[in-house]
């Protein structure tokens, strides 16, 4: 799972046989299981049992070595699959290949997982475009809602920021930005030394990507394309697991 994208069926047929010893099925005697998978696999402060929805945690997993070739690019890995899969660009930007190997096609799919949930960290704005880039400070929509002006299509950051002092261009925000988007973008803090924009993973403190970090990213992600997602915002679930209870 580390090197390659499992078939859907293989997860399925893996989560099955988890399901059966949890709910304790010996041979053809099925038992009932009163919760829905999905309930399981949701984390214990929200209700579940902690159980890994296998072809999410494939995904977080594959995600680790496409981050291992956005940023260690001195090792043996990168050098070998730079060479062969993406001479001209980053993995970012690569495109699959006839060619390709299936644990580069795997390593593709972690990738969408990285796109999805890394932001730009702006500096001096160069590098990210204002329109189709992850860059606002917001958890599961960062890009810009604003339809482009014409001609605005594809700016930079750095076209809305004032050098003398460094600051945001406020009249030009509000020529350009829904009230949303403005409210966002003016919480971004700026520097006034010169620092380079930087792609940073935003679910962990370092803003190193792990695949914990990446496991949780995406089963909010599913759970809000569900509508079941719930923010256990008075950690009942937490204290009810802390109970100390005998049985």
């Amino acid at each position: 799972m580390n090197c390659f994208k499992l078939p859907i069926g293989l997860c399925n047929e893996i989560e099955g046989l988890i399901r059966k010893f949890w709910w304790g099925q010996k041979g053809d005697k099925r038992k009932i299981h009163w919760v829905r998978w999905e309930e399981l696999c949701k984390p214990k402060s929200e209700g579940g049992m902690g159980f890994k929805d296998l072809a999410l945690f494939n995904d977080a997993l594959l995600a680790k070595q496409a981050w291992r070739l956005l940023h260690n690019t001195n090792s043996l890995f990168y050098k070998v699959f730079k060479s062969k899969f993406f001479p001209n660009c980053s993995i970012m930007e690569a495109t699959e290949c006839h060619s390709g190997s299936y644990a580069w096609r795997s390593i593709l799919v972690g990738r969408v997982v990285l796109k999805e949930g890394m932001r730009w960290r702006v500096g001096s704005g160069a590098k990210i475009k204002a329109w189709s880039d992850p860059w606002l400070p917001s958890e599961f929509l960062p890009y810009v809602t604003s339809p482009p002006a014409r001609g605005f299509e594809d700016v930079t950051v750095s076209s809305l920021i004032n050098q003398d002092p460094v600051s945001w261009n406020m009249p030009l925000l509000h020529d350009l930005f829904h009230s949303r988007d403005i409210s966002l973008i003016k919480s971004i803090p700026l520097s006034n030394i010169a620092v380079e924009d930087k792609l940073f993973w935003p679910f962990t403190p370092s803003g190193l990507y792990s695949v914990k970090s990446g496991y949780h990213f995406l089963c909010k992600a599913q759970s809000l394309d569900d509508h079941s997602y719930q923010l256990d915002s008075d950690g009942i679930w937490k204290k009810v697991w802390g109970l100390a209870v005998q049985l």
